[in-house]
């Protein structure tokens, strides 16, 4: 391991003396000054990996000399040292982008405990992540063998999503691949376990707004609104931003969570399952609409459309809302915004204090299902979301630029509390199976349907009668096919040219923990 290199400046250096020597024990170098400007033509000339500044130095001050070592090279980090506890020196300190800061009398093991937290920090964490990786490796796997329940693949997909967001910050990829594999059989367990209960979550006999045996069934994407929506708004504490942002997966989240507590603090957080088809069509308009879609076939023919009609199949969102609401009894001040470009988003967030009367503000914003779409049809965009990560990161960075934080940011400061959630997620898919169907057969990768699907039966969760699930037919003899794991659904024409075009991409509409586990979240502002 290469020596450290520490510049320590103080007007008292001498006084220091025990400290330094107790560093050189350890393998440390120390260069000493006793003023800002020789400091700075020593840190010019020399390579250091830290530096200890006063803060309280005669001439230069320790404040004066830290925004020029900054200037010169911002990435070395500095820790002021000083007497005073006065507020604002700290505040300015901190605003310097300090790596710590020590009052004096510093004792040796403090100065040690800086140096560990600020250049070793990442070996350490390092080494704590994978021995507790390693000791949680095995408990996910016999979890994993006893899973029996929504609830606990809810529980369970939460523990892998965790680690493997700990993970990749150490980036080990031996421990990466062990972990991505225990992902892998948990998609297909869980594959096994949706054919097994899926139907009994939808009860023939029962509508959709009953409360008999709900507790049998998890929250889903037509039962939400009433369930998790609604008590919020009976409450009329404060008004409700209501964002929905398409395709948006629970790991995402979880990278854009901090930015969002800077504004909100999270009051509930209930993950909810999507129902299949897990596309926008279905999950989305059964979220508004509290209908399951054959029901909403029923309801509402005016407004549903199959997959092989023509037109948009998301027009009405706003006509479901509202007569939900109605079906509901509630009588309230609401709107309803869909955001599909740049441009209208801009112009929310700018017309934003012209909503602050309103009961429910509704937000669909469609960026993340864009960038799903746009990595299947965009070579710059497969690069730059090659996978999971790389995807997790250019979803922050989006956010973190976006009209919808501007959105979020006014609701805070209006005094609105914050309601998040998604329709559905997706899965990056890697392997094809063969399907063959006639030409009404829908188009989407990971679910089919119509009449005369040929498909491989260990792939695909088969549905010969959709009523059992929610879900009108193209005609009697219609069935379901939604793809497991992380296949796509590739035909036999031109089958090599299909696989290599859609590999690797972001796909929706089948069964897995990314598409259908996805997080409902409730906040109140800061």
């Amino acid at each position: 391991m290469n020596t450290i290199k520490i510049l320590w400046v103080d007007d008292e250096i001498d006084l220091l003396k025990p400290h330094i020597l107790f560093l050189e024990k350890k393998n440390y170098s120390v260069t000493t000054c006793n003023n800002g400007r020789d400091a700075l033509d020593i840190f010019s000339e020399q390579n250091f990996d830290i530096v200890f500044l006063d803060e309280n130095m005669p001439g230069m001050s320790g404040l004066e000399t830290l925004a020029e070592l900054k200037e010169r090279k911002s990435s070395i980090p500095v820790i002021m040292i000083t007497k005073s506890e006065e507020e604002y020196i700290m505040e300015e300190a901190i605003g310097s982008k300090i790596a710590d800061y020590l009052i004096k009398p510093v004792n040796p093991n403090q100065i040690l405990l800086s140096l560990k937290k600020n250049l070793e920090n990442s070996r350490l964490v390092s080494e704590k992540t994978t021995l507790y990786y390693q000791k949680e490796f095995r408990k996910i796997a016999m979890d994993m063998a006893m899973v029996n329940s929504y609830d606990d693949w809810v529980e369970l997909y939460k523990k892998l999503l965790f680690w493997e967001i700990e993970l990749e910050n150490i980036n080990d990829n031996n421990l990466i691949a062990i972990l991505e594999s225990q992902k892998v059989e948990a998609n297909s367990q869980f594959g096994k376990f949706i054919e097994r209960n899926y139907e009994d979550w939808f009860p023939i006999s029962e509508p959709s707004g009953s409360k008999k045996n709900s507790q049998e069934r998890p929250i889903q994407s037509h039962t939400l609104f009433r369930e998790l929506v609604v008590p919020e708004l009976v409450k009329k504490e404060k008004p409700i931003l209501f964002v929905v942002i398409d395709n948006l997966r629970y790991d995402q989240w979880k990278v854009m969570e901090h930015t969002v507590n800077n504004y909100y603090k999270l009051e509930k957080e209930v993950p909810y399952y999507a129902i299949l088809p897990t596309a926008t069509q279905y999950a989305r308009n059964a979220l508004f609409s509290g209908l399951t879609p054959l029901e909403m076939e029923k309801q509402f023919p005016q407004y549903w459309k199959n997959d092989v009609d023509e037109g948009g199949k998301n027009l009405y969102e706003a006509e479901f809302i509202t007569a939900h609401l109605k079906r509901l009894g509630l009588n309230i001040k609401q709107e309803y915004h869909k955001i599909t470009n740049l441009s209208s988003g801009k112009k929310l967030a700018e017309n934003f204090k012209a909503l602050k009367d309103k009961d429910l503000i509704t937000v669909v914003y469609n960026f993340v299902d864009m960038l799903s779409h746009a990595k299947t049809e965009m070579d710059v965009v497969k690069e730059l979301a090659s996978d999971d990560k790389a995807y997790r990161s250019l979803t922050l960075s989006w956010f973190k630029n976006s009209p919808l934080l501007e959105i979020i940011q006014q609701a805070q400061k209006l005094g609105f509390k914050l309601i998040i959630t998604t329709d559905h997620g997706t899965i990056n898919v890697k392997n094809p199976s063969k399907v063959i169907g006639d030409k009404n057969t829908s188009l989407n990768l990971r679910y089919k349907t119509g009449r005369s699907l040929t498909y491989e039966d260990k792939d695909v969760y088969v549905v010969k009668d959709p009523k059992r699930i929610g879900l009108p037919t193209i005609n009697m003899s219609s069935s379901y096919i939604f793809a497991k794991n992380d296949y796509f659904l590739a035909y036999v024409n031109n089958y090599n040219h299909y696989v290599s075009y859609y590999r690797n991409t972001y796909q929706h509409g089948g069964i897995s923990l990314e598409e259908m586990i996805v997080p409902f979240l409730v906040f109140n502002p800061r």
